[in-house]
């Protein structure tokens, strides 16, 4: 009489468990699944108990790298995350992979449910980018044994590429500067900085590279010239109006963080004659190629996306996984 062979589904049946649940227990895999070493031991037992056999070569097939490599980025209607999942997606394909993007929104709570289903989905590694608790994240795939690196993002637990947000404010300013027809005396209380969030490191270091190009050139202002008012672009449009509205006009030189801020501007600018705005010199940290056609100069920063994610992905494939953190200049681009 031929004997019954025992499957992961009848261990399944008796542990009262999944059969995926059942095979990460077997397969060593459990930990990377957040399975509870409780729940993989008592399936282990079940599974010597009723005699079952391991296929090794088919648990080999299970063990191969699954080819898809995660990220995870605040939105996608943004034109620098867009460049910077076009460049992702394109270096993941490069090596036979396939590229698996997914919007967060900027929610934490969002932020890890995402990481988790990809730690469940055994991706072969993550770049997180614009996250708002690094920390956590890490410590996740940490957990999981998930290669990981954070684009735009400084984490102190993993490697990190990033752009140089201190440099390109304090160039963007310095050439904002230079280029306004009013001497550094004149420009005194004439300067602000509007848009971003100061508590995220990429906004902060900008601000404090457009603070000290202030100081150093000695042109005066308080913290009432900086505000940092978030990415919404309906409130930045909001904010500059009530700015004008307090000053009787636009400022000297106006240096705008984001190019989702921007956008919030330039619907509040399109309200103006095109003379008023001219008198404004203008700057963004963020690029879009369109603002060549604007009617009024745009000075920009472009952010390379390409590097970025070039240096993320030597860090994937070279890099051990220890804290290490790699800023990359950005572009200067004079209209």
């Amino acid at each position: 009489m031929k004997i019954q062979k025992i499957t992961i589904y009848d261990i399944a049946q008796r542990a009262g468990a999944s059969a995926s649940t059942v095979s990460s227990a077997l397969d060593g895999s459990w930990k990377k699944r957040r399975i509870s070493k409780k729940t993989a031991e008592r399936i282990q037992e079940i599974a010597v108990q009723m005699d079952f056999t391991i296929n090794r070569q088919a648990q080999g097939l299970r063990k191969a790298k699954s080819g898809l490599v995660g990220m995870i980025l605040p939105e996608h209607n943004n034109r620098f995350f867009s460049d910077l999942s076009q460049s992702f997606a394109g270096e993941v394909r490069q090596r036979g992979n396939c590229p698996a993007i997914i919007s967060t929104r900027r929610n934490e709570e969002e932020e890890l449910e995402v990481v988790s289903n990809f730690i469940s989905y055994a991706i072969d590694a993550l770049f997180i980018v614009g996250a708002t608790n690094p920390i956590a994240l890490s410590k996740l795939c940490k957990s999981a044994e998930l290669p990981h690196v954070f684009v735009d993002q400084p984490c102190e637990l993993a490697p990190s590429i990033v752009t140089d947000n201190y440099f390109g404010a304090a160039e963007l300013t310095n050439h904002l500067i230079s280029f306004s027809p009013k001497s550094n005396q004149e420009l005194s209380n004439q300067v602000y900085f509007l848009g971003g969030d100061a508590t995220l490191p990429a906004s902060s270091r900008r601000i404090d590279g457009f603070v000290d190009t202030l100081n150093n050139a000695g042109i005066g202002f308080t913290q009432s010239h900086i505000n940092a008012c978030g990415y919404d672009r309906d409130r930045a449009g909001k904010e500059l109006n009530k700015l004008y509205a307090q000053r009787g006009g636009l400022p000297s030189i106006l240096l705008i963080n984001s190019i989702d801020c921007f956008e919030g501007a330039l619907k509040f600018f399109s309200q103006l004659p095109e003379e008023e705005v001219t008198k404004c010199t203008i700057g963004c940290f963020d690029y879009d190629p369109f603002g060549i056609l604007l009617r009024f100069p745009v000075h920009m920063i472009r952010q390379r996306a390409n590097k970025l994610v070039k240096e993320a992905y030597d860090c994937i494939e070279n890099n051990s996984g220890e804290p290490i953190l790699k800023l990359i200049k950005p572009e200067l681009i004079i209209p």
